[in-house]
């Protein structure tokens, strides 16, 4: 079996952080799951540290313990040492993926499909979408249901087939110009970044934090085509690749002609404010990517930063509650400043959701990959926005977005009937106070 070489090189005093108090472990949804030690971060960590001392060699044990792992760093929050999991986590996947320890060959080929190739390539990641987009409105999909196509198909391909997102009539780049400026003279000028998922399925939601930012004075700069942020790839251990996109996001735009750059997407967010580390050993980029995290804001944070109008007129919902994406709170601490945006919309009331911050199973392609633990996460969340009686849900993150809509569209006769996103319902404020229709820029 394979000795480990990354988790060698890692810097030690992060493995020795762990005091194992076990303030983790009720904040863990797979050790609260299994109740078993390895499945939580304390035993997680212990594991690693014993593959760094070379008294456990890398194996698929090891590989299939971290794929389990969710990633969703609520034990980071809850840890009183300051622990760096997510680095451990994405230090552990890179190693095992190295070791080449996990067999099949259909696995590699997806990885190579999706990793290597179509999240490296911007134009051809949209012609996936187009082409899912055809066979969504010539009405394919739903004939192939009929015939019961995907019956034919092995059992954990076919139970995909259901979750696959609508495709937006439009891209980002048909929606927003590469330049938009505010009616009134420009007070910030920030580069809008309009992520992959949010490209082909939300762009609307990109279009709306277009019409935020210009409604509070900022100049929105937005490229046509837009490179993949890496955390896909940093998430399920391709390093390098991961800092290839990275360092082809810094190329991309002139930080210095910058107030921020700002994203939308929680877990990209949280992946974003990392080029530092990722490219901290990079003789050219080190310092570029310094510049770069400390420009990063999440739509949400940037608002209450610059002090956000708040809009006049409501968004034509009456009452909403509010899921977190675990990047967002966990990984970016930005957990107050979405609900500010939201409880400024007049005549909306903000319902907390019970464990709002507690993970709905989505976490990157943890559906994909974990399928029976990710229903079980999927269930407890319907559970609780069905406790609230809204019926309407608002996150922020394309992730937790799809999965929540896919498990009301599944269950049927749920109270909540939508999901949307923060940045959205503000956009419809805005546009209310103008007149506009919902689908029409401010």
């Amino acid at each position: 079996m394979p000795q480990a070489v990354l988790l060698k090189d890692l810097d030690y005093s992060v493995l020795q952080q762990c005091m194992h108090c076990g303030m983790c472990l009720p904040t863990c949804p797979t050790y609260v799951e299994t109740k078993l030690e390895r499945n939580s971060p304390r035993g997680r960590i212990s594991l690693l540290r014993a593959v760094a001392d070379g008294e456990l060699e890398v194996s698929r044990a090891l590989s299939d313990e971290m794929y389990y792992c969710l990633g969703c760093l609520a034990c980071q929050t809850a840890c009183p040492a300051g622990v760096k999991y997510a680095e451990l986590f994405e230090t552990a996947r890179a190693e095992v993926e190295l070791a080449d320890v996990n067999d099949g060959m259909q696995r590699g080929f997806w990885r190579w499909l999706t990793l290597n190739v179509i999240f490296m390539k911007p134009w051809l990641l949209r012609l996936v979408g187009r082409v899912l987009r055809l066979y969504q409105h010539t009405k394919l999909d739903v004939l192939m249901r009929k015939v019961r196509f995907f019956g034919l198909m092995p059992r954990s391909m076919a139970a995909l087939e259901p979750q696959t997102p609508r495709i937006s009539e439009k891209f980002s780049n048909e929606l927003i110009l590469p330049l938009e400026s505010p009616t009134t003279k420009p007070q910030y000028r920030v580069a809008l970044l309009t992520g992959c998922v949010q490209d082909i399925t939300f762009s609307n939601i990109n279009r709306d934090t277009a019409d935020v930012l210009l409604a509070n004075g900022c100049e929105v700069v937005t490229l046509p085509s837009q490179h993949c942020c890496g955390s896909l790839h940093a998430h399920n251990g391709e390093v390098e690749l991961a800092r290839e996109l990275a360092r082809k996001q810094i190329d991309s735009l002139d930080l210095d002609a910058l107030d921020a750059i700002i994203t939308n997407a929680g877990g990209c967010g949280s992946h974003l404010k990392a080029y530092g580390h990722l490219l901290h050993d990079d003789p050219f980029y080190a310092a570029k990517a310094k510049v770069w995290d400390a420009k990063v804001k999440d739509i949400h944070e940037w608002l209450v930063q610059i002090r956000f109008r708040r809009p006049t007129a409501g968004a034509g919902v009456s009452e909403v509650t509010y899921h977190e994406s675990c990047h967002l709170c966990h990984g970016q601490k930005v957990v107050n400043q979405p609900r500010q945006v939201l409880t400024s919309i007049p005549g909306l009331t903000v319902k907390e959701l019970p464990e709002s911050n507690w993970c709905c199973g989505s976490a990157g392609i943890y559906n994909i990959t974990q399928p029976e633990q990710s229903q079980k996460l999927l269930k407890r969340k319907l559970a609780n926005l069905e406790q609230t009686k809204c019926p309407v849900v608002a996150t922020s993150n394309p992730g937790c977005h799809l999965q929540i809509a896919n498990g009301l569209k599944a269950c049927g006769g749920h109270s909540c009937q939508e999901v949307t996103q923060p940045v959205s319902l503000l956009a419809q404020a805005y546009r209310a106070e103008q007149g506009v229709g919902a689908s029409g820029p401010y």
